[in-house]
């Protein structure tokens, strides 16, 4: 489906290859926005920019890894050289780890705040000043309702997603006055590689991967889990000009898991 215009936005995703990433980058594409996806795996790079040419989209590509700071630096310079500057960052790129606090080593620590935090804050930073070139603009993270509300064993990668609420709202009142607005997508379980990997690991000889993804949904009160597309569609909101007058929040797109915790009582 070629789109019906050019907004003349340029856009760049984060983890952008795979996963919500991905479904970012074609939905924000089919609007008519020109969109570079920024991924380490160059190989589905190149798959997501075939698939993009095939539909008439604007997709471009830049193999990069978010918690390098000289990578981000040089991708960001390149944007700004073809483009002059961009409109929107969407910060999708993320690792889930397992484990209690004294189960995780300092290493696999490391691992989960490079790319889930220092990676955000270094494409923030980068992509701030071309932001700023084009008059303001938007910038989403994708966060998680674990934020909020934690399931054991995920001390690293719950602390990460913390972290990067309360960055944004430090970014949205520093920025405000620039016109860049910045928020956070928090998704309850969605249909990603990253679930399907988690459903290997824990899948057990009761229940196949399958079967634990669908017990998962029905923990959330729609009773199933979420598709990439669904959080696509509220990052593109978040990203556009109906959101015009939101910044520094969360948009739990998450079935009512949140909403469901806060009020359960012991049967």
């Amino acid at each position: 489906m070629s789109p019906t215009h050019d907004t003349g936005r340029v856009v760049a995703v984060t983890g952008g290859a795979a996963g919500i990433g991905e479904a970012a980058v074609l939905h924000l594409a089919r609007g008519g926005d020109t969109v570079v996806a920024l991924d380490r795996n160059a190989d589905a790079l190149e798959r997501l920019v075939q698939a993009g040419a095939a539909e008439g989209l604007r997709v471009e590509s830049e193999a990069v890894d978010v918690s390098d700071d000289e990578q981000m630096a040089a991708v960001a310079e390149r944007i700004a050289g073809r483009h002059g500057g961009a409109d929107v960052l969407v910060c999708a790129a993320g690792v889930q780890r397992y484990g209690t606090v004294d189960q995780t080593s300092k290493e696999l620590y490391d691992e989960v705040m490079d790319v889930n935090v220092r990676g955000v804050f270094a494409a923030c930073r980068e992509f701030v000043p071309l932001l700023r070139r084009r008059g303001g603009g938007a910038i989403v993270v994708v966060a998680s309702v674990q934020a909020f509300a934690v399931q054991s064993g995920v001390a690293a990668y719950a602390a990460s997603k913390g972290a990067l609420v309360a960055l944004v709202k430090a970014m949205a009142v520093d920025h405000a006055a620039e016109g860049i607005r910045v928020n956070t997508v928090c998704p309850g379980s969605v249909d990603t590689p990253m679930l399907r990997w988690a459903a290997e690991r824990f899948a057990d000889d009761g229940r196949s991967p399958d079967q634990l993804v669908a017990d998962w949904g029905r923990s959330h009160p729609i009773g199933r889990v979420a598709t990439s597309a669904e959080v696509a569609q509220a990052i593109a909101y978040l990203a556009g000009p109906e959101a015009g007058f939101v910044t520094g929040t969360e948009l739990r797109v998450d079935g009512g898991l949140t909403a469901a915790l806060s009020v359960a009582l012991p049967q």
